[in-house]
């Protein structure tokens, strides 16, 4: 990336979106033609910004998009995004009425909501999907439920309420080889979806989310969400070790910053906050203008790398909240202004998400959506 297209910038975010098509593609080659996929783009797209990344799905021909919110599918609609839309976090029934007038499809997943649903009236039919709960014990109704919200469905058939789908999540979809629970679940989804057959309804099923897609092609059904992968990473190492020669992930997200400072300084010397952290030799530091503020976690401290001119530097000390310290000594000629890569690779060295997750005792998925959705993002 050109410096002059960064002016200004001391930490920003590239999204490759050639890796972006080729995931979709992945997918789309691994799940059967008759099945739809939704990709999940809640929580900014898991840290890497919801329109743009949205638009690229619409363009690449994606069935369906999930959000966590109503506040969120209405950006897309203000963004001229027409692709059909799901909330899969919980709905306030004031928003009901601005879900129904634009489009948005909206998750059921407790008598309360039900019964606020098909209460109150909206100008266009409320499309909603029910959320089972085969197994997790999250949201859902549980399957003896099913008969009592059949039975509310039907008394108030009238009232301008449309089941667009039924779907569950499934818990530990991650390790193919501990299959047991996922079965179960599988087996208590297709009986409370057997209820629903058998009364006429013909809803949009659903089960499977990245690992799901992966491990369990006989619970594809009529869609599958495409989360983590969408993304280019896995759900999983067990997943990643099983899967990788039939899927071919990119990861699309690298994190950039700046050298701001350079310094010597002699043995023995703390550095940073409390000192928590001495030099061994002398050392050259270089000063990043970044901390945990903007994402990197402050449980990376003393422990991770990042890339410059392609050699690992150690982060010394404690990661401040705008500051991030790490050791260049046997780095030839940093300077000031030298690119810094939090993410990504530099040469044939890599840091992915995985590894600074591990360090920071979370996942990647935390460590990719607990970055600051302020940080300007180049689609590349």
């Amino acid at each position: 990336m050109k410096t002059k297209e960064r002016k200004g910038l001391r930490t920003w975010i590239e999204i490759d979106v050639d890796a972006i098509d080729s995931n979709y593609r992945e997918f789309r080659s691994l799940i059967p033609d008759k099945t739809k996929i939704c990709a999940v783009v809640k929580s900014n797209a898991y840290g890497h910004y919801l329109v743009d990344f949205s638009k690229r799905m619409e363009r690449n021909g994606v069935d369906r998009l999930a959000v966590d919110t109503v506040f969120e599918g209405l950006r897309l609609r203000k963004e001229g995004i027409s692709v059909p839309l799901i909330v899969l976090g919980y709905t306030l029934p004031e928003m009901f009425g601005e879900a129904s007038l634009n489009d948005i499809s909206v998750t059921i997943s407790g008598r309360d909501a039900l019964k606020e649903a098909v209460r109150i009236k909206t100008l266009e039919p409320l499309k909603i999907h029910l959320k089972f709960d085969t197994g997790m014990n999250r949201q859902g109704f549980g399957e003896e439920e099913v008969l009592e919200v059949l039975r509310i469905l039907s008394d108030n058939v009238s009232r301008g309420v449309e089941v667009e789908g039924i779907y569950t999540h499934f818990a530990n979809a991650k390790d193919p080889d501990e299959r047991g629970d996922t079965e179960e679940q599988i087996k208590a989804f297709e009986r409370m979806k057997g209820h629903f057959l058998k009364t006429g309804f013909k809803p949009l099923i659903h089960a499977c989310a990245t690992a799901g897609a992966v491990n369990y092609s006989e619970a594809h059904y009529d869609m599958v969400r495409i989360g983590i992968g969408m993304y280019g990473l896995w759900p999983s190492e067990r997943t990643k070790v099983c899967a990788e020669e039939k899927l071919k992930l990119k990861r699309v997200m690298s994190w950039k910053t700046v050298v701001s400072d350079v310094k010597e300084v002699p043995a023995g010397v703390g550095v940073g906050y409390g000192f928590s952290e001495k030099v061994s030799r002398d050392s050259k530091l270089a000063v990043l203008p970044i901390g945990y503020w903007h994402g990197y976690s402050r449980a990376l401290s003393s422990s991770a790398s990042v890339l410059i001119r392609g050699r690992r530097a150690k982060v010394i000390g404690l990661i401040s909240m705008d500051i991030t310290v790490v050791d260049v000594t046997d780095i030839k000629g940093v300077k000031v202004g030298d690119e810094v890569t939090l993410i990504g690779n530099d040469g044939e060295e890599e840091v992915t998400p995985e590894e600074l997750a591990e360090i920071s005792g979370s996942s990647n998925y935390e460590f990719i959506t607990r970055i600051n959705p302020l940080i300007k993002k180049f689609y590349l």
